[in-house]
């Protein structure tokens, strides 16, 4: 994989989510959420964020089960576009590659975060990991 997040200062301990047996997933992927506690890699625009692996999994290794950051500040990768300072930010995927960052567009994406820094497409920046769903009513 590429541009995979890199964990600056951990504010929560990670904690356990059920993910794939078959699945390969590197130390520092984004993740979605599938299911209720079920994690995979984050494949599209605005996915709905599991959070940060914690640890890397191998394919077909057994296990079920990955560790989560949902809190902590990160080091990241900006996708097409680059991302704004005090945006909120998502996932990228469909536009870029895969783990890389934009400001979220519109209300009702699922947030990954906070920019805490503004940086061009393709260039690492700060972000606050904070799960969230932007949907108002």
């Amino acid at each position: 994989m590429t541009n995979e997040t890199t964990l600056i200062i951990e504010t929560e301990l990670p904690i356990m989510f059920t993910c794939a047996e078959d699945a390969g997933i590197a130390k520092g992927a984004i993740l979605k959420m599938t299911d209720g506690m079920t994690a995979a890699l984050a494949d599209g625009d605005g996915d709905i964020v599991a959070g940060i692996a914690a640890e890397s999994k191998i394919a077909d290794d057994g296990k079920t089960k990955i560790a989560v950051y949902r809190r902590g500040i990160f080091k990241g990768f900006a996708g097409t576009g680059g991302v704004t300072i005090g945006c909120g930010i998502d996932t990228d995927a469909s536009t870029s590659d895969t783990n890389e960052i934009a400001d979220s567009p519109v209300a009702g994406d699922h947030l990954l975060g906070t920019a805490l820094e503004t940086a061009s497409s393709a260039a690492s920046f700060l972000f606050e990991l904070n799960p969230s769903d932007r949907n108002e009513a």
